[in-house]
């Protein structure tokens, strides 16, 4: 692995060495013919002369301007391009030793007079880019995910990594919060699994990734914000796209539309996926010291799983009296999953005596449903001032989800029913928020920025417990084990950040975010209601960024954040399903405060790509993971279960994290792309629950991504992802391997296409084994998850843009004709 991260290492230093050495650029302006008007966000594509395949592009600033820096010598043509106007190429621009800079000067294009029919607008927009405050990943021009579901698009994101669980964290740390289009969603605090799992990966725009984000966030989530954007196009006329996924694992569909005439758009869609049944084959063995005395727990078996999921909604954007904008959006949502599962189980008392083995099956059903509607509705007003604007915003997410089980226990040989529980567990949820926003310049380069916010989330569930009765052979009521819960959750804040130049050495950001977090809870089964005190939070955050020429910067950051427990995590109904492993949820629960400094430096290296580096030390307070402890016996209600675990989750203690992130995205010809991203961390987390099992590990995750244009419309792509196994507070996690191979083939000018992809196409399955300990218990278990998919997809992009001659403002910046 040393070997690997010297070898990219010493690619990325050369390649930044030889791009100084490329110090040739083209600068110019583009106007418009007739008026003289600047032409803002005109695209600007540069081609080796006799090629079809782009090197590198860039688009016009405000004043129409624009430089392509780090060229190499050579003879290039130029093709300028803008909605609405005619193309202009120029040819044979040259660039070599004896002339390092072209000035186009002026760049007149001319208005296209015809109505353009079925247009496709393709810019330069990288991959990935390196935001200030954020990471985006451009997920519409990645070919090898959109077979796959928002969870394989994630894979590919620097910083981010899934398990085979479908597990997300973000730079080392599971307290993500997540977003659609900037605004949070029930669906998510239901189960982020099943989300990621059921979204279509064609749906997805692009997905925002903060680490540390300013105080304009909200201060949930350790590891940061994952935003993810749909799809959505706000050109004037029509447009529209439609995708669909065969394949052995996974099948979607997407449609979208968007309309725009004037000052109002509306755009609509609607997306489903299927995940089609697969099984997972597992085996645990579980030894236990009760007394100076071993029991033995084995179980084998397998269990199967399908997950299905459908989404549609729509949205306008309507701009009044020119300053002021309304936008509003509502989605259907509705996920689910069945699962069956069979288990054999031996349970050995006192291993190696002569007590007799005993032995059983484990016959269980699971049923889970979520459909929930979210809503917003937000306004924003600007001003004659560059940079001021008032942002007022609500939005509303409520959702249901209906979870179902039954499980049976029969001993052998008899094959006699001696345990089972049936399960009905509906919950009702809503979030809730409201906010405003303000920014206000107060001088050209200092800017304020001030707002509040209020949230409430409140969660009702009622679960009815059926228990098999052995002596009278029936499922009946089981009070002690039905459980209600009324969760109620209210976050008052309050921010402010300034934006200002420390002289001429570097940009800084400074925020500070208040928040008032009041819990009020009723859990019908706890043997006294725990009372959650109001708690307030301070949240500061640090920006430091440094440009050095146009094409390197460096960042340095501070922010706090917290993860505060939901309702799952406290509620302490305990789950009877297997009588032998319980789990239940902990009431006493403290929030868990993290501190992030970061340290990046980013370099755009013109037509060769760009890199990325960033040094990271996140602590952890009242650290918050999943905890198993053993019992010889444990009293639930007026039952006695024996020789069982039962898993919550505990504030172990602290948890400190070190690392190294590397990212290189180079273009090593015009046809070959190669991106990587490397991350290097080591753990240290200090047990404060079972004092003595500190744990120390290295951790480390590496992926590949290469691309090949055979032809301006045959694509290959090859993406592998390995993360290190980890080791947390009670063992070690397994590691976990994927890799995808795909071909794109475009036609119907590019409108159309055709792609088959390939994932972990050696092998079947995944294996993963896993190793937990802790004072009186080992667990050693392994599970075979099926993973190879092999899927085509086709996908249709459509539209008609109308533009009509406009009388164009005169530019301030033009030398006046005169009179």
């Amino acid at each position: 692995m040393r070997g690997s991260v010297l070898f990219l290492f010493f690619i990325i230093t050369s390649v930044c060495i030889k791009a100084q050495t490329a110090g040739n650029s083209i600068s110019g302006r583009v106007m418009d013919s007739t008026s003289g008007t600047a032409l803002e966000y005109a695209t600007i594509t540069l081609y080796a002369t006799n090629s079809n395949v782009p090197l590198t592009g860039t688009v016009t600033d405000k004043n129409g301007t624009f430089i392509i820096k780090g060229l190499d010598d050579g003879t290039f043509t130029i093709l300028f391009e803008f909605i609405g106007y005619k193309t202009f190429s120029l040819q044979s621009v040259s660039l070599n030793k004896n002339k390092t800079t072209a000035d186009l000067k002026n760049i007149l294009l001319a208005r296209q007079k015809n109505t353009l029919q079925t247009v496709v607008v393709s810019g330069q927009t990288k991959l990935i880019e390196n935001k200030i405050d954020k990471i985006v990943y451009n997920a519409e021009k990645d070919i090898s995910s959109q077979t796959g579901v928002a969870a394989d698009v994630l894979k590919k994101v620097p910083q981010v990594s899934i398990d085979a669980d479908g597990n997300v964290q973000l730079a080392g740390s599971s307290g993500v919060r997540f977003l659609v289009n900037g605004k949070p969603s029930t669906a998510f605090g239901s189960s982020i699994t099943e989300v990621l799992q059921s979204i279509p990966a064609s749906q997805i725009k692009s997905i925002e990734v903060i680490t540390n984000p300013g105080a304009r966030y909200d201060a949930q989530g350790l590891g940061g914000i994952i935003n993810i954007i749909l799809k959505s196009n706000n050109a004037k006329g029509y447009n529209g796209n439609l995708s669909l996924t065969a394949g052995t694992r996974v099948e979607n569909g997407s449609f979208n539309f968007n309309t725009r005439k004037n000052n109002l758009g509306i755009n609509i869609f609607i997306s489903g996926n299927k995940r089609l049944n697969a099984k997972t084959l597992l085996s645990s063995a579980r030894v236990t010291n009760d007394s100076n005395q071993l029991n033995l727990l084995q179980q084998q078996g397998e269990n199967k799983i399908e997950r299905h999921g459908f989404q549609a909604g729509g949205g306008f954007d309507l701009t009044f009296r020119k300053y002021n904008n309304l936008t509003g959006s509502v989605s259907f949502n509705n996920f689910g999953n069945t699962a069956s599962g069979l288990t054999n189980q031996l349970l050995e008392i006192n291993k190696g005596s002569a007590e007799p083995v005993q032995l059983s099956v484990i016959e269980a059903n699971n049923k889970f449903q979520f459909k929930n509607v979210d809503a917003s509705l937000n306004f924003k007003k600007t001003f004659t001032k560059e940079d001021q604007e008032l942002e007022l915003g609500f939005n509303t997410s409520f959702g249901n989800n209906h979870q179902a089980s039954a499980n049976e226990q029969f001993s052998l040989p008899q094959d006699s029913l001696f345990y089972g529980t049936k399960s009905d567990n509906p919950g009702h949820e809503r979030e809730t928020e409201i906010t405003l926003d303000y920014t206000q310049p107060l001088t050209k380069e200092v800017v304020l920025g001030i707002g509040s916010k209020a949230s409430f989330d409140n969660f009702t569930s009622t679960s009815n417990i059926l228990r098999y009765n052995p002596l009278i052979q029936i499922f009946d009521s089981y009070p002690s084990l039905n459980n209600n819960l009324d969760y109620k959750q209210q976050v008052y804040a309050a921010y402010s950040e300034l934006s200002f130049p420390v002289g001429k050495l570097f940009q800084a950001k400074l925020g500070g975010r208040f928040e008032r977090t009041d819990v009020n809870s009723f859990y019908s089964n706890a043997q006294q209601q725990v009372k959650t005190p109001g708690y307030n939070t301070f949240v500061p955050s640090i920006f430091f960024s440094k440009k050095i020429g146009e094409d390197q910067t460096i960042k340095l950051a501070y922010s706090k954040r917290i993860e505060r427990p939901d309702y799952g995590d406290l509620n302490p109904f305990v789950n009877t399903n297997d009588p032998k492993n319980l789990s239940a949820g902990n009431p006493y629960l403290k929030p868990e405060i993290g501190h992030r400094f970061e340290l990046g430096y980013s370099r755009d290296i013109s037509a060769k790509g760009s890199v990325m580096m960033t040094l990271f030390y996140r602590i952890n307070e009242d650290d918050i993971q999943p905890f198993i402890v053993y019992y010889p016996s444990y009293k639930v209600g007026d039952s006695v279960f024996n020789n069982v675990s039962v898993t919550t989750r505990q504030n172990i203690g602290q948890e400190k994290n070190m690392g190294l992130i590397l990212f290189g995205d180079l273009h090593i010809t015009s046809k070959l792309a190669v991106r990587s991203n490397v991350s290097l961390f080591k753990r240290h987390t200090i047990n404060k629950v079972d004092k003595g099992y500190n744990s120390n590990s290295f951790n480390y995750r590496f992926n590949l991504n290469t691309n090949y244009q055979f032809t301006s419309t045959l694509l290959a792509e090859f993406f592998g992802n390995f993360n290190s196994a980890r080791h947390e507070a009670q063992g070690n996690y397994p590691s976990f391997t994927t890799y995808t191979l795909a071909l794109r083939k475009q036609f119907w000018n590019k409108k159309g296409s055709m792609a088959i992809t390939a994932n972990n196409f050696l092998n079947k399955n995944v294996t993963q084994k896993t190793n937990l300990f802790g004072p009186g218990f080992s667990v050693d278990m392994v599970r075979k998850i099926p993973f190879r998919s092999i899927g085509i997809n086709f996908a249709w992009k459509f539209g008609k843009l109308e533009f009509k001659k406009e009388n164009p403002e005169p530019d301030s910046n033009l030398n006046p004709t005169g009179d």
